[in-house]
């Protein structure tokens, strides 16, 4: 499988993932709608940061749940969010075109500590630990929209605030 394979459904994804992002308004950054979940910005942040993984899963053979990782703080504001989404993105599909079937189809590990918690060809990792992991987040942030009154963007068709 080479990495041309990926391109469609990657830029589909990654361009409906700016819509969500591009529609979070400044003033609420922090709404955060349980005690338990992150703010808005949080999310945001998380999800603008999910293209980095895809060079970190080209470029090494592994990561490590446990590993201190520095997170960047929240954007200030809507433009420097998707300043960095647009950033990662950019990044992130230089690394794929640039990837051979031969490293896509190598085994890539994550692990917590000394447990491995799955180990999967590279290619299966871009799918659904990258591109999955970011659709599954960027449904939460339409939540985040909903209850606080932002119209919910079309994804994969009609929402209750943009027919077809």
């Amino acid at each position: 499988m080479g990495p041309d394979l990926f391109f469609p459904e990657f830029d589909q994804e990654m361009a409906q993932t700016r819509v969500a992002l591009a529609r979070i308004p400044a003033d609420r950054f922090d709404f955060k709608p349980h005690e338990k979940s992150w703010t808005m910005g949080e999310l945001a942040t998380h999800i603008a940061t999910v293209p980095l993984w895809l060079i970190m899963t080209l470029a090494t053979d592994e990561f490590d749940l446990e590993a201190p990782v520095d997170q960047p703080p929240p954007p200030a504001d809507p433009e420097a969010l998707l300043h960095r989404f647009d950033q990662h993105l950019s990044s992130a599909r230089a690394a794929l075109k640039a990837a051979t079937p031969d490293v896509l189809g190598q085994p890539w590990t994550l692990r917590s500590g000394n447990h491995s918690v799955f180990t999967l060809p590279r290619a299966a990792v871009i799918r659904g630990m990258i591109l999955n992991h970011m659709i599954h987040h960027r449904g939460q942030l339409t939540v985040y929209l909903r209850l606080t009154g932002v119209p919910v963007p079309s994804l994969y068709g009609p929402s209750a605030d943009e027919p077809a």
